[in-house]
């Protein structure tokens, strides 16, 4: 240890010392190379900050193989320069080639910045999602058809990126499809993997759009591989379904100027399937005036005529068809504390534009 302590301080202290200092400065070609080495190691992280880094090294490693090959004139120096520039001229083509793999078309990529992005969807992943689509972007004309009312097949998902799409049934508007909306999100719910159905709407490019598509089996497959991908998508379609039953909850509107939420449940009743005579709705009717065998409930325009429990059956033999439901009249239209639970039938036929929910036979029916 001692001899080894003694070599080191010979190194260190007993050295070869310098005879003469050179009196003249070196060239300004050494000068600049120093320069650019500083500016290169105060480069940041990143992929830019390595841009930065390697291309101030690499240009200031050229500048001192130019010093030791004009100046120094000394072969070592240029062999080690022509060295470090090298390396650092491979690192900048290695980023410019990691650039390019990740560059997408500016279509893809602006759906990431708008869609994924905000979700903080890796990079990576929104990569496997564009690759299950082949990146392509396909087109449709003014007045060209997505799908047709029971005929088109539910074989894929697609998303609008462009223009305007309008849905409608038997002819009758339904709502619009914006950009970055699923253009078939319901029907993409409303089947299994292992179903097949048909388009219970017609769907019709109103301008020039362009979108994306998704092969149905080729993203199934992908969602069942990734978890995560499943999921987006799960609160992707979500969202963009409850956005639609927004939209065609706008669409209704009572006599009286309110707004009506899709999820109360007297509202149900209105859009769900009429029950026949005897059934639960009948019951109810039955209890609220006591005895099945009763005197109808007579309505008038300005109040109703209720009937004595103990009241006996009339003798006539032709007795009218009994009404389903007795209401109070609301004369009164500025009236905004109306019990959501009085909302009947006769409300929404007398709403202009509101036939097209009258039609459908059931709620399931309407919301396929």
């Amino acid at each position: 240890m001692s001899a080894n302590s003694s070599m080191v301080g010979q190194l260190l202290w007993r050295g070869p010392v310098c005879i003469s200092w050179k009196q003249d400065p070196e060239g300004a070609v050494y000068h600049l190379a120093n320069c650019f080495l500083l500016l290169g190691f105060m480069g940041g992280s990143g992929v830019y900050g390595c841009f930065y880094l390697f291309g101030f090294l690499g240009t200031g490693y050229l500048c001192c193989v130019l010093w030791g090959w004009l100046d120094a004139c000394g072969l070592d120096i240029v062999l080690w320069n022509v060295l470090l520039a090298v390396a650092c001229l491979l690192q900048l083509a290695h980023l410019v080639y990691r650039l390019r793999m990740n560059t997408l078309p500016e279509e893809f990529d602006l759906l990431y910045k708008t869609l994924c992005l905000p979700l903080q969807v890796p990079l990576q992943t929104y990569k496997e999602i564009v690759h299950c689509c082949q990146e392509q972007v396909l087109t449709l004309a003014t007045d060209q058809t997505y799908a047709v009312e029971g005929e088109t097949p539910i074989n894929r998902l697609s998303l609008l990126l462009s223009g305007r799409v309008r849905v409608s049934q038997d002819g009758q508007f339904l709502h619009y499809v914006f950009p970055y909306q699923f253009m078939d999100s319901p029907e993409w719910e409303s089947l299994r993997p292992s179903e097949e159905g048909v388009f219970q709407v017609t769907l019709t490019a109103e301008t020039e759009c362009s979108y994306i598509s998704w092969p149905r089996k080729s993203l199934h497959l992908l969602l069942t591989k990734e978890r995560y991908i499943s999921h987006l998508f799960s609160a992707l379609l979500g969202y963009d379904i409850s956005e639609k039953l927004y939209t065609l909850n706008d669409k209704l509107f009572a006599k009286f100027g309110l707004r009506f939420d899709i999820r109360l449940p007297s509202l149900y009743h209105v859009l769900g399937p009429s029950t026949p005579d005897g059934g639960p709705e009948s019951e109810k009717d039955d209890e609220e005036v006591c005895e099945p065998s009763l005197s109808p409930v007579q309505a008038t325009p300005t109040s109703v005529q209720h009937v004595s429990p103990c009241s006996p059956p009339p003798a006539a033999t032709n007795l009218p068809a009994p009404l389903s439901r007795a209401r109070m009249s609301r004369p009164d239209s500025g009236i905004l504390g109306e019990d959501s639970t009085s909302l009947v039938l006769e409300d929404f036929e007398e709403v202009s534009g509101s036939e097209s929910f009258m039609d459908y036979r059931s709620d399931g029916e309407y919301m396929r």
